[in-house]
Formats: C-alpha cells, structure tokens, sequence
C-alpha cells in the first residue's frame, strides 16, 4: 500500500486529517512515524504559499506523496484577518482563541469564516509538483468559548445551527469544516494518483 505523508506535526491536524482521508487507497502516516524530524517557516502572506511550502519541504525529505495545509480564520470586525497569521495570533497556541475572543469583546459584526489550503506535493525527477485544494467554513465569533471538541478556534466559532464546531462530533464537523472540505475537493485527485499502476513512491 502506498504511503501518503501528512506534512505536519500538530497532533490535532494529525487526527482529523487521519478521520478525513481514512477512506483512501493509502497509509496515511506522520513524519514521526518515518522517523522524519523537520522545522518548516510559515512566513508567507497566503495560506497557498505556506502550505505549499511544507508539503514541498516535506515531500523532498521523504520521496512521499505529501499533504500539507495553511488554514486560518477571517473575521470581519478584523478586516477579514488574522488569515494566514491565525497560527501566531498569540503568544502560544493556547492563548490564540482567548486572545480573539478579548479582540472582538465590543465588535456588532461578528460574521466569521474558516479557510483551509491544502497543498498535494509528488514527487518526481526534479522539484515536486504542487497542486492545491480550498475548504472554507462560515460562521461567526461566539461571545465565548464552548464544547471540548476539536483543537485551535474551535471553540468560538460559532456556526448557523447555534453550536461551536467544538460542540460538534467528530463525524458531524468533519463534514462541514474547512479542512473536511477541502479533502472532499482533493479527494477525486487523490484516488486517481493512489489508482495509478505506478503511484509515487
């Protein structure tokens, strides 16, 4: 079976992208697991560059079809950021729900969005081929945080049926959220590329 690369060492990204792309012809493994120890930067103003970035850096290290995302939130009271700055919009990762939650205390205009980038590096003869994939999720900023569920903004973000996506069960969110969206866009690419007589290897 064909090994497919996660090209990321979150362990919340690790499980939900596990969940998504289950279905797949393929080992879905994590650098971890191939013994694979790499410090990419994100300093790019797109979600596009920064996950293209990590899966080609990823992709050249390992010799594996690789996935990589950038995903954000866009908040309107914000001017439609933090974007692909959501990542360093605290101190720590902990603090970056709590830190947007105090930004919006006085904000009318709480109308949000969720934007996942995927990036799909193969590897081949020469620099890797990317090609990418978009997920976007719409809500709002909830006035706090709720449910236990999933990692990062989950918590706050609040979607039309009244909960947060951390409200949500993992099978429920993982089809409507912008990661699971974005997977269902490159999921057709995927299962050619895995069918293929000769997959990359």
């Amino acid at each position: 079976m064909t090994d497919l690369l996660l090209g990321t060492t979150n362990p919340g990204k690790q499980r939900e992208f596990g969940r998504l792309l289950a279905t797949l012809p393929a080992r879905v493994v994590g650098p971890q697991e191939i013994g694979l120890q790499l410090d990419v930067a994100e300093p790019h103003p797109s979600y596009a560059e920064n996950a293209a970035a990590k899966a080609t850096a990823y992709c050249r290290a390992s010799g594996l079809l690789t996935l990589a995302d950038d995903s954000g939130i866009e908040v309107a009271a914000l001017e439609w950021g933090p974007g692909a700055r959501s990542a360093r919009f605290g101190d720590v990762a902990t603090e970056h729900a709590d830190r947007l939650l105090s930004a919006m205390r006085d904000a009318s205009d709480r109308r949000a969005r969720m934007v996942c980038v995927l990036a799909l590096a193969v590897p081949g003869g020469g620099e890797p081929r990317v090609e990418l994939f978009t997920g976007v999720m719409e809500g709002e900023i909830a006035r706090e945080k709720r449910g236990d569920g999933g990692f990062g903004y989950d918590p706050i973000f609040l979607l039309p049926s009244g909960m947060t996506t951390a409200e949500l069960p993992e099978g429920d969110k993982d089809r409507i959220s912008h990661r699971g969206r974005a997977v269902a866009a490159a999921t057709p690419r995927l299962r050619a590329m895995l069918a293929a007589p000769h997959p990359p290897a």
